[in-house]
């Protein structure tokens, strides 16, 4: 445990709370909220101190001793592992001989998926003022250590976090996810696109037949260790082939797929009886998160079968509602994924850097609109009368 004032505390593991206290705020719909998962990121030593996520959660206790608001926290010496890019800011810190690291944040590491990032327990009253509270302890303390800077990235909506605007500033992103309808099938999703990009999809999807592959979808109950130890290989291809580096060690798999595995949802591809690549999602009630993908074998549009088309699939048979597909990829759109606005609120303690990030974030945002208004223009839906 590393601090403690009046009925709030910052944890140094997320071991100094129980996953019931997490879980009670957090709920368990969301996977990468829930205890489990944060737990599996530390243990597997994913996401500690020696690769720059020093734990450091938020958790608020009311007069019982009960566990009633918590915060993930982490104070970071980089910026990597978080899909929010800020390092130019970090940059400019460095030629005014100034340091961003280390800072504090918010988030799911390696995770760009949207969700609340301060929880409240549900029968507890005045969430709003619970939350205007939290908000105000961590930049308290925010100011009283070591950190340049506070981040609450990948938050529901523009409006998430209740306090005032000119403590948190606003950024937006893009990210490109695809609705559920209400189809009845992969067909009558089809059925929605122009004549072009029916046949674009169509074409794409005859890998499946060409290259003689089978494809197996396994709930988090059926995957077993053989899988786990497969999927990392094509883990390992892909993330020292993009970014020459590997976040998540092979003991995260095994730990999720321990912990978390009513929430996981892992799609292969085989070819001659082996495996050959494979996508891992994980489910809520109305999502399902497409996170990391890997190959063995390289066969033309496998990615895009196992990543998009799969998991429409998935979601048209399962009535989810949304597949968020991950950051960036402007080719989504042409395959049913449009542009979404993503939402993450910024502290900075230098008053001479917050005012300029401030109005870098001003503009930026204008951008961000005007490239989202772009983006709709192809959309690969039939046009309406």
């Amino acid at each position: 445990m590393v601090s403690m004032s009046d009925n709030y505390r910052f944890l140094s593991s997320i071991e100094d709370i129980s996953c019931d206290e997490w879980n009670a705020c957090a709920g368990h719909d969301h996977p990468f909220t829930r205890y489990e998962f944060f737990y599996a990121l530390e243990k597997s030593k994913s996401a500690i101190t020696s690769t720059g996520w020093r734990s450091f959660h938020y958790v608020e206790t009311n007069k019982k001793n009960e566990v009633i608001a918590i915060c993930p926290l982490y104070i970071k010496s980089h910026s990597f592992g978080e899909y929010i890019f800020d390092h130019a800011w970090a940059d400019a810190y460095h030629r005014y001989g100034l340091k961003y690291y280390p800072k504090l944040q918010s988030a799911v590491p390696f995770t760009p998926v949207t969700g609340k990032r301060i929880m409240i327990r549900k029968n507890v009253p005045n969430h709003k003022n619970i939350e205007r509270r939290v908000i105000e302890n961590i930049l308290s303390k925010a100011t009283s250590i070591n950190v340049s800077s506070v981040h609450f990235i990948f938050l529901n909506n523009s409006n998430a976090l209740n306090i005032n605007k000119n403590k948190l500033f606003l950024r937006k992103g893009i990210q490109f996810h695809w609705q559920n309808n209400d189809y009845t099938s992969f067909n009558d999703f089809l059925s929605t696109l122009s004549s072009r990009k029916r046949k674009l999809i169509n074409k794409e999807r005859i890998c499946i037949k060409k290259y003689d592959l089978r494809i197996e979808i396994l709930p988090g109950s059926q995957i077993n260790k053989l899988h786990w130890d497969f999927f990392y290989k094509c883990y390992l291809n892909t993330t020292q082939n993009k970014w020459g580096s590997s976040y998540l060690t092979k003991d995260f798999f095994y730990k999720i797929g321990q912990n978390l595995s009513s929430k996981i949802l892992l799609i292969l591809a085989k070819q001659n009886e082996k495996f050959i690549a494979g996508a891992l999602n994980f489910t809520s009630n109305t999502h399902l998160y497409g996170r990391l993908w890997g190959s063995i074998s390289y066969i033309p549009f496998l990615h895009f079968e196992l990543c998009y088309y799969q998991a429409i699939e998935y979601a048209i048979k399962n009535k989810l509602g949304t597949v968020e597909a991950g950051a960036q990829g402007s080719h989504k759109i042409q395959r049913g994924y449009m542009p979404k606005e993503t939402y993450s609120f910024h502290w900075i303690k230098n008053v001479n850097f917050k005012e300029a990030i401030n109005s870098y974030l001003d503009e930026e945002i204008k951008i961000i609109e005007k490239q989202k208004e772009d983006l709709e223009q192809f959309a690969p839906f039939k046009k309406l009368n």
